[in-house]
C-alpha cells in the first residue's frame, strides 16, 4: 500500500503547540538499563538496548495491520539539514537530537513540545556539519554529544544545562615532546572536532567518541596551505581519534583509549588481510619508512562514528574505527596502522584494549569500520557461543567470538564486490565498494527471533587515481578519491541469517544507496526509510515491500518502535542526508494504526 500524500502530514503539525511541563517520570538507572529489552513500551538507548539489536518485539503493527499505518502527529523541528537521529522513548516521553544540536522532549504519543534546549555553539565553525545521532538518558538526566567537542547533561524534566564538559581537547600525553607552536596547532585541530554518536551510559559512566580525526587531507590541513605541495614533516600535524569516558554526575573525564596505539601502530606489516585477502603493499618500503617515521601514531587519525554495544558480564564495550590518517598519502603512515579500520573491544571500566580485529591493514581506500555493531548468541552445536557482529564498508557482516575476538565467519557479500582491495593507479581504477562503503555508518537490525540481520547497503563505486605533490624535495603519490560518475548506484536491503554461516535469504534492491538504517520488529516486519522520501515496511521473512509512505524528505535516519497505552508507535526523522544530496526536511513523524 503506497501513502503518498504528505498534505495529509501537515495537517498534524506539533511544531507551533505549546511547551509543556514534562510530568515527573520514573527515573532511568543502571538497572533499568541492563534489563531495557524487557521493556517492549520503551527504546531506551542507542539500539534499545545494549546489544544494538534494533529490534522491537511489539507486533500490533504487523504483516496483517500495516496497510492501516498513518502518520498520527509531526514534530518540524525548524532546522533543516542531514537528520541522522534516532529519538529515545522512556515513560511516554520521546528524547531527539536535531541538527545544530537542540535537544527536545516531546510527548511521545502526540508529538507536543515539552521542552526545547537551544544550543549555543562554542566556536563559529566545526568539521563535519551539523547532524548528530542521538542523546543517551540515565539518572534524571539527557545526555548528547556536540559538533563543537562537548558532551552536555540535561535535566531530563526541564532541559536546562546540568553540567558541560568540552571533549575535544588534547591530553598531557598528546602535548609531550611538541615544541609550542606544534602544540598550538594540535590545540587548534582538536578543538575543531565533532562528536556525533549518541553516548553510552553504563553504571557511573557515559562514554562518547569524536569524528573528523582521518579527514584532513596531507597537503591541505593547514590554513592558506591550497597547492598540491605537501608540507614538510614538521608542518603536519594531523589528529588522534578517541573515545573517553565521563563521571554522569560531574562530567569529569575518567578515561581516554585512543584509535592509534602508541609507540608500535605499525603491527607486523601484514600481508593481506586477516581472511587472506592480498593487499598492494610494498613492506619492504614500508619498514624502511618506519625507521624515520615513528612518531606517526601522533597524527593518525581513525574517527569513531558510532555508539558502541556493551556486554556487561564481560565488561566490555565494543567500538569500531576509521581510516588512518592521512589517507591519501600511504607513505606518510608505514605499518599497519593499528587501531584503525578496526573491531575493537575495549575494558569498560579502565579503557584498556582487551582485543582488536583489523579488516583492512594500511587501509587505502576508505574501508573504516563505521557501522554500530551488534551482539547475539550464535548456536554452536547444544552450546550458544557469545558472538559479535558488525557490517563491514568492504561488502561483508563480520561475525566474532566477542570473548575472544576470534573470527567466526564473514557473510556473504551484500553488495557488488569489484577490484577490491586493488591498487589506485595513474589511470584509475574503478573499485567497489567504493569509500562510501558497502555499509556506512547505518546501523543494522537482528531479529533475535530467527537469528537474521537486515543490513542497509551502498552499492556507490568509487574511481582511485594516483596524483604526484613535492613531499621534502621529492615526487610523492597520493590518491585522490572521486565518484565513478560513469557507474551506476542503487541500494541494497539485505537479510542474512547469522546462524547459516552468514548466507543471504533475501535481498531487494533500491534506486538509491541506503544510508540511515533499519528497524525490525516482533511484527515480521522490517522499516527502512530511502533518499526519495519513501518510508517503507517489508515483510521480515522474505522483503516484499508490504507499505510506504512518502515524508517529504529524504528518510536517513534509524525508525523506532515504542508503545504508549494501548498503541503502539513507529518514529522516524525525516530529513535528508546532504552528503548523499538527498532532499533536506525537518521532521520526526510518529506513525501508528488507524482505527
Amino acid at each position: 500500500m503506497r501513502i503518498n500524500n504528505f498534505i495529509v502530514c501537515s495537517l498534524l503539525l506539533s511544531v507551533s503547540l505549546p511547551v509543556i511541563a514534562v510530568n515527573n517520570t520514573p527515573v532511568v538507572d543502571a538497572d533499568r538499563l541492563l534489563q531495557a529489552e524487557k521493556e517492549p513500551n520503551n527504546w531506551l538507548s542507542y539500539g534499545r538496548s545494549y546489544t544494538n539489536q534494533n529490534f522491537s518485539p511489539l507486533k500490533q503493527i504487523n504483516t496483517s495491520t500495516v496497510q492501516r499505518l498513518v502518520p498520527k502527529w509531526i514534530f518540524q523541528t525548524g532546522e533543516k539539514g542531514s537528520f541522522q537521529t534516532q529519538p529515545l522513548v522512556a515513560d511516554g516521553v520521546m528524547y531527539a537530537t536535531i541538527p545544530g544540536n537542540d535537544v527536545v522532549a516531546l510527548n511521545a504519543e502526540t508529538g507536543a513540545v515539552l521542552w526545547r534546549y537551544k544550543h549555543k555553539n562554542r566556536r563559529e565553525e566545526t568539521k563535519g556539519g551539523s547532524a548528530n545521532r542521538g542523546a543517551a538518558i540515565a539518572y534524571d538526566k539527557v545526555f548528547e554529544a556536540t559538533n563543537d567537542g562537548r558532551l552536555i547533561a540535561l535535566d531530563k524534566e526541564t532541559g536546562e544545562p546540568v553540567w558541560d564538559t568540552i571533549i575535544a581537547h588534547p591530553s598531557a600525553a598528546e602535548l609531550e615532546g611538541l615544541n609550542e607552536k606544534q602544540q598550538q596547532i594540535l590545540r587548534e585541530n582538536i578543538d575543531s572536532l565533532p562528536a556525533k554518536m549518541a553516548p553510552l551510559v553504563y553504571k557511573d559512566l557515559v562514554v562518547v567518541g569524536v569524528t573528523s580525526a582521518g579527514y584532513g587531507l596531507f597537503y591541505n590541513i593547514f590554513d592558506g596551505v591550497t597547492s598540491e605541495k605537501i608540507p614538510p614533516t614538521d608542518r603536519f600535524l594531523g589528529i588522534r581519534g578517541y573515545v573517553a569516558a565521563f563521571n554522569v554526575n560531574t562530567g569529569k573525564e575518567v578515561w581516554r583509549w585512543y584509535t592509534t596505539k602508541s609507540g608500535d601502530w605499525e603491527g607486523k606489516f601484514a600481508a593481506t588481510t586477516p581472511e587472506g585477502d592480498e593487499l598492494p603493499r610494498d613492506i619492504p618500503r614500508e619498514k624502511e619508512l618506519a625507521a624515520t617515521l615513528k612518531d606517526r601514531w601522533r597524527i593518525g587519525g581513525s574517527s569513531t562514528w558510532m555508539t558502541p554495544s556493551f556486554d556487561p558480564k564481560l565488561g566490555l564495550i565494543f567500538l569500531g574505527t576509521g581510516n588512518a590518517s592521512p589517507n591519501d598519502v600511504s607513505s606518510a603512515r608505514p605499518g599497519d596502522n593499528l587501531y584503525a579500520n578496526s573491531l575493537v573491544a575495549i575494558d569498560a571500566y579502565t579503557g584498556e584494549t582487551r582485543w582488536h580485529y583489523q579488516q583492512v591493514p594500511h587501509d587505502l581506500w576508505g574501508y573504516d569500520v563505521a557501522s554500530s555493531s551488534v551482539l547475539f548468541d550464535l548456536p554452536d552445536g547444544d552450546t550458544l557461543i557469545p558472538a559479535i557482529g558488525i557490517a563491514g564498508k568492504t561488502g561483508w557482516f563480520y561475525v566474532h567470538n566477542r570473548n575472544t575476538g576470534e573470527l567466526i565467519y564473514r557473510s556473504e557479500p551484500f553488495v557488488p564486490q569489484h577490484n577490491l582491495f586493488k591498487a589506485p593507479t595513474d589511470e584509475g581504477v574503478i573499485s567497489s565498494p567504493g569509500s562510501w562503503g558497502g555499509a556506512s555508518w547505518s546501523p543494522v537490525s537482528y531479529n533475535p527471533k530467527n537469528g537474521w540481520v537486515y543490513i542497509p547497503g551502498i552499492h556507490k563505486p568509487t574511481r582511485y587515481r594516483l596524483q604526484y605533490g613535492q613531499f621534502e624535495g621529492e615526487d610523492v603519490p597520493y590518491i585522490l578519491t572521486e565518484v565513478a560518475k560513469s557507474e551506476p548506484n542503487w541500494g541494497t536491503l539485505t537479510a542474512i541469517d547469522t546462524r547459516k554461516r552468514g548466507q543471504i535469504q533475501w535481498q531487494i534492491k533500491t534506486e538509491q544507496p541506503l544510508i540511515g538504517g533499519v528497524l525490525a520488529t516482533g511484527g515480521d516486519l522490517v522499516f527502512m526509510g530511502e533518499g526519495n522520501g519513501m518510508f517503507a515496511a517489508f515483510d521480515s521473512k522474505d522483503g516484499k515491500r508490504l507499505w510506504e509512505f512518502n515524508c517529504g524528505a529524504g528518510v536517513n535516519a534509524p525508525p523506532i518502535s515504542y508503545q504508549v497505552g494501548d498503541q503502539q508507535f513507529i518514529a522516524v526523522a525525516a530529513g535528508g542526508n546532504g552528503y548523499f544530496k538527498y532532499p533536506s526536511g525537518d521532521s520526526i513523524i510518529g506513525f501508528g494504526l488507524s482505527k
